[in-house]
């Protein structure tokens, strides 16, 4: 029940929707019911904080000191210190108006990449590549605990990846892993990056594939594993999905359209087989 401001006397039901038990298996906003012709306020508050949450995470810069601290202490990872890059986008306002900046390295972390490349003698299976993207607040919430999950299978087993130096990158896009794959001449690029959040997933993260990866290469290269974070897709299954692909991507030596994910045993146009039967 709600009152009426001017007669705090008098109540205005809330008329429920008869939907509204369904609200208990799904963020979105269903079965809100309505108050005279309007939404029902508390659901139009909820409303408001959401949008001011999505705004806030796409705004709010990434803490690059406390993350490469937090990725220096864990032992797992490869030793090298984290490497701090930067995109064309020489702030957050250009790198909003011009994605295409955001794809790109800025001068001078391309010619750090191309030290780290020139100083160490080994190859480089892999690439993994940090970005804030369109939400900084996921990958400080999401990108650690989901690289627990993730480095042991990939520094284990009897093929173990070579992993490269982490690479934390600001105003990126997801493009902006394949140049980082090329200038380190890693046999693919795995990009963790801010998701555009959504008003109920204002910390998304998602996850990009990328076999052989070159300046120019399009979404039609890559494999996506999306809403990555504790409400969304768990870490445990994030990184046993990454897994199969890194392993698949490896084997056949391509990614994107052609690498399909049977990590739920089927796939449109395909045998219906789990992996491994």
């Amino acid at each position: 029940m709600t009152k009426d401001l001017e007669n705090p006397s008098t109540a205005v039901p809330v008329i429920e929707d008869r939907w509204a038990t369904l609200r208990q298996f799904t963020d979105a906003r269903i079965g809100l019911g309505r108050a005279g012709v309007s939404v029902p306020t508390q659901h139009q508050l909820a409303f408001q904080l959401a949008h001011a949450k999505a705004q806030d995470a796409v705004h709010q810069p990434l803490d690059v000191s406390q993350l490469v601290n937090r990725l220096i202490a864990r032992s797992d990872f490869p030793q090298a210190e984290p490497i701090c890059l930067h995109s064309a986008a020489p702030d957050r306002s250009v790198y909003l108006q011009r994605p295409d900046l955001g794809r790109q390295l800025d001068s001078d972390s391309a010619r750090l990449l191309q030290d780290c490349r020139n100083a160490h003698s080994e190859e480089w299976d892999l690439a993994l590549v940090i970005v804030d993207g369109l939400s900084a607040f996921a990958i400080e919430e999401n990108a650690l605990p989901f690289l627990d999950c993730l480095m042991p299978g990939l520094c284990s087993g009897a093929d173990p990846w070579r992993v490269a130096p982490l690479c934390v990158v600001q105003q990126g896009r997801v493009a902006i892993g394949d140049a980082i794959g090329e200038l380190l001449q890693a046999r693919c690029a795995l990009v963790l990056i801010g998701e555009r959040p959504g008003l109920s997933s204002p910390d998304s993260m998602g996850l990009y594939l990328t076999w052989n990866p070159t300046v120019g290469k399009t979404d039609a290269h890559r494999n996506c594993i999306s809403n990555i974070r504790p409400a969304g897709l768990k870490y445990e299954e994030a990184s046993r999905r990454a897994l199969y692909l890194l392993s698949e991507a490896r084997v056949k030596k391509l990614s994107g359209i052609q690498l399909k994910d049977r990590t739920d045993g089927v796939v449109i146009g395909g045998s219906g087989q789990a992996p491994g039967e």
